[in-house]
Order: structure tokens, then C-alpha cells, then sequence
């Protein structure tokens, strides 16, 4: 808001050292600075106010404008009843069940018929898999071969 320069703050202490006394001037600086501190939280304790009711009127003034919107949209594109596409589960189960007849009249598909193209399935179910891991050499897994856990042996002559 307002900066102090050193001269100026040289002749604040030089009037309050002459005002106030060198013996009390501590003291009094420590009520000026609880003071402004008590001051400084007050603005921002209103400061936070005032920004909470700005936000909640800006909120509020979404909400209207979103409801407006919403209702223009529905208008304009009305919902038509759509009947489920996915059968409906049976006590439970994590998949649907195969004897529930479908509600649009349709013939219910046969869930065991084979695959028209086996070599298709057989494509997409090898894509699926990892690739294999490659056989260790006899050399090699000697050398990978993990060293046991602990200190090393104590040899006789090193003690």
C-alpha cells in the first residue's frame, strides 16, 4: 500500500525514542506490531467474506444460465423411449443371463453356435497372448545363477 524509506523510518525511531523513552519503546513496539497484525487479519478475514459471496453469486449465475441451456437443448432434441440393450443380470451373476428372453420380440441369439471363422478367432486369441519367453542357455544360467545371501565365508587364514 504505502512504503516506508529508511530515512523516513530512521526519523520514526528517532521521534519515538524521544516520545516514548528507550526504556518503554520495546514494549511499544510490540503492541504496534499486534496491533497491525490483529488489523491485517480483519481485512483478510473480510476480504474472504466478500470473495465467498462473489463466488456464490457467480455460481448461482451458472446454475441459471446452465438450467436455461439445458432446457433450450431438451427442446430442441426430445428424448425418445429407448428400450435396454444389454440383459438384465440374474442373482448376482457378473454376466448376463443367456435364458432371458429379449423385451423387443427379436429371437434371442444362440450363445453356443460356433464362430463363422475359425481362423479369425484363432488370430485374435493369439494376439492376445504374450510372447513366449526364450529358453536359457545352459552357459548362461550358470552365469545369472543368484549369490547366496549372507557374509562370505570365513577363510582360516584371515583370522
Amino acid at each position: 500500500m504505502f512504503g516506508i524509506d529508511s530515512t523516513e523510518l530512521l526519523i520514526i525511531v528517532i521521534v519515538g525514542v524521544v516520545v516514548i523513552g528507550p526504556k518503554d519503546l520495546p514494549r511499544a513496539l510490540y503492541k504496534v506490531g499486534k496491533v497491525v497484525g490483529q488489523a491485517r487479519a480483519m481485512a483478510r478475514h473480510f476480504r474472504t467474506g466478500l470473495d465467498a459471496m462473489i463466488r456464490e453469486a457467480e455460481l448461482e449465475e451458472l446454475q441459471k444460465q446452465w438450467d436455461r441451456e439445458n432446457a433450450r437443448i431438451m427442446a430442441q432434441h426430445p428424448v425418445a423411449e429407448t428400450l435396454p440393450t444389454e440383459k438384465p443380470l440374474v442373482d448376482g451373476a457378473s454376466e448376463p443371463a443367456a435364458d432371458v428372453a429379449p423385451t423387443d420380440g427379436s429371437e434371442p441369439a444362440d450363445m453356443d453356435a460356433p464362430a463363422s471363422d475359425p481362423s479369425l478367432v484363432d488370430a485374435v486369441r493369439e494376439s492376445q497372448l504374450p510372447p513366449p519367453l526364450p529358453e536359457p542357455d545352459a552357459a548362461s544360467a550358470s552365469a545369472q545363477e543368484p549369490a547366496p545371501a549372507g557374509p562370505p565365508p570365513r577363510d582360516a587364514a584371515t583370522s
